[in-house]
């Protein structure tokens, strides 16, 4: 485990993995520990994965000021961690909630990117609705032997822990292209990857700027989306939107995927990321 000082002096941590040219990984949750990335489905064969635990969760440590949860607030780590790594330019990884922070910090560093990939990112920030089209994709997988029991929890309110940890693991199948072992692993781990404080304080008094898909629309990084073909939030339809903001766009719906495409299927994840990531940069602008 490394660590590196960011903007307000707190030491944050972050691993490397893999070999190549480093992608800086941003885990999403939010306030979930990079662990859940795994390698990126062997990602880490073409690239170094610089994979930063935010701060407040993983071997992160808790901020004095819970404001600097905040998914705006997060840039500026990002940020710091580019200038620890010595890197003038990066290309740049997020998922889920993270995607919002790296489309966040896109806007108000472009001319620091080479490639940006957002994996089933959160919408919140540009003020796209996640759940379009939500009623074809659940239909879709009707005939599923969990579906029925899935469904019922997704809707449910919990009124204990328990219970609301029960929910969790019967929605769950829900996330996944496909309930296998893999999938089924990864839903166990996940609730001791999450910190409390920093998942809270994520949105918190967050206001999305409506001057940002503008923002978005400028940029001349190249940009690869990738959603999965069952993913209820966001659906692929939601991230289709998402695409056309921008000028330079990729969109790539996994098939049989959900929410962690590089669980359900590794090798086709991989090597879509990768065939992007090896697209020639964007030409820096004097």
């Amino acid at each position: 485990m490394r660590r590196f000082r960011s903007w307000d002096g707190m030491e944050l941590a972050y691993r490397e993995v893999g070999s190549g040219p480093p992608l800086v990984c941003v885990p999403g949750g939010p306030g979930q520990a990079a662990e859940y990335l795994g390698e990126w489905g062997g990602l880490s064969a073409h690239r170094t994965l610089i994979l930063l635990d935010n701060r407040g969760s993983g071997a992160s440590p808790v901020p004095e000021d819970p404001t600097t949860y905040r998914v705006d607030r997060l840039v500026r780590d990002i940020e710091a961690l580019r200038s620890h790594l010595r890197l003038d330019r990066m290309d740049l990884l997020g998922h889920s909630a993270s995607g919002g922070t790296c489309l966040l910090y896109a806007a108000e560093y472009p001319h620091r990117l080479d490639h940006l990939v957002v994996v089933a990112p959160s919408l919140r920030v540009v003020g796209i609705q996640s759940d379009l089209g939500v009623d074809e994709v659940l239909a879709r997988r009707v005939h599923e032997p969990w579906y029925a029991e899935a469904v019922a929890a997704l809707h449910a309110e919990a009124t204990s822990p328990q219970e609301l940890e029960r929910y969790r693991w019967l929605a769950a199948p829900l996330l996944y292209g496909r309930w296998n072992d893999a999938a089924r692993a990864q839903a166990v781990a996940e609730p001791a990857q999450f910190a409390e404080p920093a998942r809270d304080g994520f949105y918190t008094d967050f206001a999305p700027d409506s001057a940002l898909p503008k923002r978005l629309g400028a940029l001349t990084v190249p940009v690869l989306l990738v959603a999965g073909e069952h993913d209820i939030w966001p659906t692929y339809e939601a991230v289709r939107e998402l695409a056309a903001l921008f000028r330079d766009a990729e969109l790539t719906v996994q098939p049989d995927a959900g929410h962690f495409p590089w669980v359900d299927d590794p090798a086709a994840f991989a090597t879509t990321v990768q065939g992007f990531l090896a697209r020639p940069a964007a030409t820096p602008r004097a």
